[in-house]
């Protein structure tokens, strides 16, 4: 799908593709909501993200998922949890993108305590930040379990702008300082995006789509062919870019990039 053809959707015809998109997703979830409960005593599990927020892609999006534990799992349960993840990605390689964090009931209202997630193929620690919960209490998909508002404090205002103005400043307004980072699609799809979510936060006080981030970016001055290069990599078919134009193409997502994170920060 081209950007055109995106923004040509109804909103109806948008809710239909999130819906079949989302049906993709559904076995792996079952099957791995299954085997947690019966390694783990599982208080909810909650998906937040595209898959929750709308825009789902399957295959390309991630799988964001929260679990409520009793308690933080002991090194014999994240090693359990840390083989089931590892298992499912052996027999399904969509479960790659399955990520999910382990959060205890006695640490349900510290947003800065990292947590054991197992996430990109492998174990780490990160906190369940002010975003991923605003997600969460917004709307969540209730995989097993309690809902969030039974569980989770409200996240206000104040400190869901505190968290998004802290990571641009502290995080993303220094990558785009270094020109490298930017030659890989990586970079390029999620700054941009990553910046105009942000400035709706900010300004709007709502939590967007990158759908609706991409379609913003027209209005918002990106560098021409920018929002098309982002949109086929989620939606169609990636362009193929000599290496002169990737790293024009770097140049430009950078620079726009660390522009908006300025305006956003004033």
């Amino acid at each position: 799908m081209t950007l055109p053809e995106l923004l040509r959707l109804s909103a109806a015809e948008r809710d239909a593709v999130d819906a079949a998109q989302r049906a993709l997703a559904a076995p792996l979830l079952a099957e791995f909501t299954a085997r947690l409960s019966a390694a783990a005593p599982v208080r909810a599990l909650w998906a937040h993200g595209s898959l929750a927020y709308g825009d789902y892609r399957h295959g390309r999006s991630d799988l964001d998922l929260v679990a409520v534990l009793p308690a933080a799992p002991d090194g014999q349960l994240q090693e359990r949890l840390a083989a089931l993840h590892r298992e499912l990605i052996d027999r399904e390689p969509d479960a790659a993108r399955l990520h999910c964090s382990y959060l205890p009931v006695g640490e349900l209202a510290d947003a800065a305590a990292a947590h054991f997630t197992f996430a990109q193929g492998e174990p780490m620690r990160r906190p369940v930040t002010a975003v991923t919960r605003r997600e969460l209490l917004d709307g969540a998909t209730v995989l097993a379990g309690e809902r969030p508002e039974k569980l989770l404090p409200p996240v206000d205002d104040a400190e869901l702008h505190a968290f998004i103005r802290a990571d641009l400043r502290d995080y993303w307004y220094p990558i785009t300082a270094r020109p490298d980072p930017w030659q890989r699609d990586i970079w390029v799809d999620h700054g941009p995006v990553t910046a105009v979510r942000a400035t709706a936060a900010l300004r709007e006080g709502r939590l967007i789509t990158k759908r609706e981030a991409i379609t913003r970016l027209a209005a918002l001055e990106a560098p021409p062919g920018l929002a098309e290069d982002i949109a086929a990599r989620r939606y169609g078919t990636p362009p193929v870019l000599t290496p002169g134009a990737r790293t024009e193409r770097a140049e430009q997502a950078r620079l726009f990039t660390r522009a908006l994170i300025e305006r956003a920060l004033t």
